[in-house]
């Protein structure tokens, strides 16, 4: 018999923990199984293709808000090819409807919550049911399958349910990464512990309460073995990482002691950092931890609205001592459509966070999840979403359609020009202009709508020149200093060949000439370096760290092999 497990990824980058974790949990029965990756970018066509060309007798796929619709694409294609592939589905966005589920779609099986046992009893049934040759395929199917916990199964087009399992014991998980697979390129995904103590009513969490640690020693043998793998980024899927504080403290220590280049990503609750962690996390190098922080809204009594039991002055506190220790990059979260918050409030609340400089900000847009606390209480907010995947909020009694789609907007400017790092200095030059942060980033946004930047594809040199336009246009100020700093970060990350005209300065050779001579004089080899020269009409570096403006001819000497490596010439 031949199996193939199923992750259709968000992105080609991506690994999917899930089809790894059946797989390895069933390696001593006696069957074939296969893991298949793709992305939702791929083709469906071509997924499908694949799938065929497996040969499998059972294709089992693992479902999420992002890729079921294309999962039932597939499945039903499938089956209209071979109507004897059986297909079962599991994960998070079929466990709370799953009888529903798989009586409107093509299958047999549909695992509820927590997969590994109910995957295994399945898997041997089925080595059982096709030993015995003198059986009638599918007799008697209810009373074979009923006692597996966990499990919905069609029979005769009518669906059974064989009740619900009990959460499995997390050591009990098998190890799921192989020497052999190639995961250098690749997002790898850990589990230490699963649960979380907090009920946020918007998260599926919420409904496990019971927060269960996989044994220190395993998690350290486990992440010593992707170290050794090279592997770039490893993302930790613990709901709350640092809620037990004695667990996170032991494997940040272990983190911290390796020689490795391998990042570590953790979705923390930043005000239950305590004195004792941060004096550990000061220990890190620079680079080796990131910290994703749901802080969600800044506005206390709508923190109360969605049972986050904390006030943000907390988070606030933790967040800027953590930002002190200059080594830990922080991503912090922000969701529009919480209940209760107006657009004013969200407007608030990215202020907020903006001034405290996090590398990253991620606004994000409610989700009225399946079996979520909050999907119960959607009408007493008056909450529209959207009946498809990912059930989107579209308004609520406090924020409108159209609002929310501003704030769509905004988010992707705010991704754009502030998450990428590669525009900083454009922003320092910006932000005083306006009242608030938002209102920058507002106001840009909708000039890329009126501009109709976002229904098209632009060049990576365009998103430098739209600052001119939106200077221009919207500001109607002059750009000799503004093409000044834009020359400046561009420069600082792209390379000098093809430099877009609307960026070129003419340097004469007597100029270029000079610069060189007084690098030689400092001991550097021009060529060998591959150093290059630009000329700039005010001193850049004066505004970088002075917020001055200097109306003065000034060269930065530029390394291609190091674009982050600049040297001021006089």
């Amino acid at each position: 018999m031949k199996v193939t497990v199923v992750g259709i990824n968000a992105k080609f980058i991506h690994s999917n923990l899930a089809v790894r974790y059946l797989k390895a949990y069933t390696k001593d029965l006696d069957y074939q199984c296969s893991i298949r990756e793709f992305s939702i970018n791929d083709r469906i066509e071509r997924v499908v293709e694949e799938l065929i060309k497996e040969e499998s007798d059972i294709i089992a796929f693992s479902c999420y808000i992002w890729n079921i619709e294309f999962i039932k694409a597939v499945a039903n294609i499938i089956k209209i090819i071979n109507k004897d592939i059986e297909i079962i589905y599991g994960g998070p966005e079929v466990s709370f409807n799953g009888k529903d589920f798989l009586e409107n779609n093509p299958g047999e099986y549909l695992i509820e919550g927590e997969g590994e046992n109910t995957f295994r009893e399945l898997i041997l049934y089925k080595l059982e049911f096709k030993k015995d040759s003198n059986r009638e395929k599918g007799s008697n199917l209810g009373v074979l399958l009923k006692g597996i916990k966990g499990l919905y199964y069609k029979e005769r087009n009518k669906v059974y349910y064989g009740g619900i399992r009990p959460n499995m014991d997390i050591n009990d998980v098998v190890f799921s990464y192989t020497k052999e697979e190639e995961l250098d390129n690749k997002i790898v995904y850990y589990e230490a512990s699963r649960g979380c103590p907090f009920g946020c009513k918007y998260c599926l969490s919420s409904v496990d309460r019971k927060v269960r640690f996989r044994d220190i020693e395993k998690v350290k043998s486990e992440l010593k073995f992707l170290i050794d793998k090279k592997v770039r980024l490893i993302k930790f899927v613990d709901r709350t990482f640092n809620c037990k504080e004695s667990f996170a403290m032991d494997i940040w220590k272990f983190i911290i002691e390796q020689n490795t280049e391998t990042k570590f990503h953790f979705e923390i609750s930043a005000d239950l950092l305590t004195e004792d962690e941060i004096n550990l996390l000061s220990k890190a190098p620079k680079g080796r931890i990131q910290f994703e922080v749901g802080v969600q809204t800044t506005n206390n009594e709508i923190l109360k609205n969605i049972d986050r039991h904390v006030n943000f002055s907390k988070i606030k506190e933790k967040v800027e001592e953590v930002k002190k220790l200059k080594n830990i990059s922080q991503h912090l979260d922000l969701i529009a459509g919480l209940p209760g918050e107006d657009f004013q409030s969200f407007k608030n609340s990215f202020n907020n966070i903006y001034i405290m400089e996090p590398e990253e900000i991620q606004l994000g847009f409610l989700k009225i999840l399946k079996g979520s606390p909050m999907s119960k209480e959607a009408s007493k907010w008056g909450m529209k979403y959207s009946p498809y995947p990912p059930y989107e909020i579209l308004k609520t009694n406090k924020i409108s359609y159209l609002e929310l789609i501003e704030l769509k907007k905004v988010e992707a400017v705010v991704d754009k020009y502030y998450n990428s790092g590669k525009f900083s200095t454009i922003l320092k030059y910006f932000i005083p202009k306006f009242s608030t942060p938002f209102d920058f980033y507002y106001s840009l946004g909708m000039f890329f709508q009126e501009k109709g930047y976002f229904d098209r594809n632009i060049s990576a040199s365009d998103y430098y020149n739209v600052f001119l336009e939106f200077n221009c246009e919207k500001l109607k100020e002059n750009n000799f200093i503004l093409r000044e700093l834009i020359k400046y970060d561009y420069l600082m990350f792209n390379k000098k060949r093809g430099i877009p005209s609307f960026l070129k300065d003419q340097i004469s050779k007597a100029e270029i000439k000079l610069i060189k001579d007084k690098i030689l004089q400092r001991g550097f080899n021009f060529e060998k370096n591959g150093y290059h020269i630009e000329k700039f009409n005010i001193d850049v570096l004066n505004f970088i760290n002075n917020s001055n403006i200097l109306k003065k001819e000034t060269y930065l000497v530029y390394n291609h092999n190091d674009f982050q490596k600049i040297q001021y010439v006089d």
